[in-house]
């Protein structure tokens, strides 16, 4: 063959590679354009949505009110967007996530269905080679990782699973297409959020509902209902000052009354006055009743005792609603779920609730499961059993950074993050709202804003000063590990067995794995480093300090 007819493995290049195209990929591909770097997105689904593409499972819907759960970086966009509910249904947001690519032209730097399997750091050529699962590779100076927090999917090892002949469903992985349950027996295996929304619209279809809990979860009314004409010009003709308020006074990204007591400074009827007026508005607010809640157990214990009150009010056979009530975890500890009608479903005639902490799944059988000496005849089991939370999405990409370390390896005995930005050891490594972050502990768009507006800062300020690379120092990572078990301590959030923990996947690290220390100070605390020059991370110049943006 001529040397004019060889082939040749063409590498694509560009300035950075982003993993994801859900809400922080959209939002930092476009900082990116604006900043004339060209990325490049990898998404792994059929579009673009991120958790809101996956999870379609019945009832699914956001826990943050749809004025709050969403974009602030437009004005026009936030004007322009109508929002139908007080919490948005699953198919809205989505809807959502698809006209803010479109509205922003995003796709054409979008390749769906493409996962991320590799990426090599090159300590030489300080750039990032990505390889996805079709061998195609792409050399990036910055791999960014846009995952997600919940985003991996967890299924339990249980035997016999592969012989059940029925249907099987994930919460987290539903079909495109409705699932229709009427006149089927269905298990449903996990009390986690997901199932706490889907279980109520199940028990509406199914012949009959097995519902399998080992723990019981704090719900609280979501009282959902249509969003007013009144309600909306009202929010939007002061969103900019609302918007300011969740960004850099709320603890968790929420607008909410901040509480100047603790519970125990009122009295027993100002304080139940208290919770039902929380009960009653409904929401995850219901936490904000008290400034010391999740502090103090004591006073927990106060908001704890209402609830479970309020469960033996509403389900009408005692033995099922001691099943329901939580004892084992302070309310709050683990992420409070928002429900319709969840507690109510158990009054239902064809709902049976089953106690697996007692009498564990002993095996799955082509035509249903056992617990202890029991025989449960199922048509379809849904897994509604959460996910691999923080790292898992992460951990599933062969990422490997300087000295031939991956991250996995690095991160065996759990993660460890500078600002839950970057990790020591992967230069020009970033991690949208990663482990070490707020996180999951609040408004998710509000701290992905904030994480994807100091990434650009920050790679703003690295062109300007001709610099090409930036890594945690092992010290300034250090130090934040520790600071943020510190702060978690303080609270009694890791009295809970829970995916904040890692509790939910067997042999993984039991850490707290976010920034509990609140959505502002943690704003502060990012802003404050960057002013100073960006302390705790290395910046410089390498000799292939140019960029195809700044050519």
């Amino acid at each position: 063959m001529p040397p004019s007819e060889k082939t040749t493995t063409t590498i694509e290049t560009c300035d950075a590679v982003i993993v994801g195209a859900g809400f922080a990929g959209l939002y930092m591909l476009h900082r990116l354009r604006g900043l004339g770097l060209s990325a490049r997105v990898y998404e792994q689904g059929g579009d673009v949505g991120g958790t809101w593409y996956w999870n379609r499972y019945p009832g699914a819907r956001c826990d943050v009110e749809s004025m709050q759960y969403s974009y602030s970086f437009s004005e026009e966009l936030q004007q322009e967007w109508e929002w139908s509910e007080r919490y948005a249904p699953q198919p809205e947001i989505l809807k959502y996530a698809n006209h803010v690519a479109d509205r922003f032209d995003l796709r054409r730097d979008i390749q769906l269905n493409t996962r991320v399997a590799a990426a090599r750091f090159d300590d030489a050529e300080n750039r990032w080679s990505v390889t996805t699962a079709d061998g195609k590779q792409v050399s990036a100076t910055y791999f960014i990782l846009a995952t997600g927090c919940l985003s991996n999917a967890r299924i339990p090892d249980l035997p016999g699973l592969s012989d059940f002949k029925g249907k099987t469903y994930h919460t987290g992985h539903w079909p495109h297409k409705p699932v229709d349950f009427t006149g089927l027996r269905v298990g449903v295996i996990g009390t986690g959020s997901s199932a706490i929304q889907s279980i109520p619209v199940i028990a509406e279809q199914a012949k009959h509902l097995f519902v399998f809990q080992r723990t019981p979860n704090f719900s609280i009314p979501a009282r959902n209902a249509p969003l007013t004409p009144e309600l909306t010009r009202e929010w939007k003709s002061d969103y900019a000052a609302r918007r300011q308020y969740a960004r850099a006074e709320s603890r968790n990204g929420i607008l909410t009354v901040i509480p100047q007591k603790g519970a125990l400074e009122d009295n027993d009827i100002a304080r139940r006055q208290e919770y039902e007026a929380g009960w009653t508005r409904g929401g995850i607010s219901f936490m904000a009743a008290y400034n010391n809640l999740l502090v103090d157990k004591p006073a927990n214990d106060t908001a704890a005792d209402f609830v479970r009150t309020k469960i033996a009010e509403i389900v009408t056979d005692p033995e099922v609603a001691k099943l329901l009530q939580p004892h084992n975890h302070p309310i709050g500890s683990k992420r409070i779920c928002v429900d319709t009608n969840y507690y109510q479903t158990f009054n239902r005639p064809n709902v049976t609730l089953v106690d697996i902490r007692n009498a564990p799944i002993d095996t799955v059988l082509p035509n249903g499961l056992r617990t202890g000496s029991k025989d449960y005849e199922l048509d379809a089991i849904v897994f509604g059993t959460g996910f691999d939370a923080m790292t898992g999405s992460v951990a599933k990409i062969d990422i490997t950074g300087q000295n031939e370390i991956t991250l996995n390896e690095k991160w065996a005995e759990g993660p460890r993050t500078y600002l839950g930005l970057m990790s020591a050891g992967f230069p020009n490594m970033f991690v949208i709202t990663g482990p070490g972050s707020p996180s999951v502990l609040s408004n998710m768009i509000v701290s992905i804003e904030q994480h994807v507006d100091w990434i650009s800062d920050c790679l703003a300020h690295m062109r300007a000063r001709d610099a090409d690379r930036i890594e945690a120092t092992k010290d300034a990572e250090d130090k934040w590990v520790i600071h943020v078990n510190e702060v978690a301590h303080g609270t009694l959030y890791p009295q809970a067995n829970s995916w904040y923990m890692g509790a939910n996947i067997p042999g993984k690290p039991q850490i707290f794995m976010p920034y509990i220390g609140g959505v502002a100070v943690y704003r502060r605390i990012c802003d404050d480093v960057a002013a100073k020059g960006y302390e705790g991370f290395a910046l410089s110049a390498t000799r292939q300090a140019t960029s195809v943006a700044a050519e």
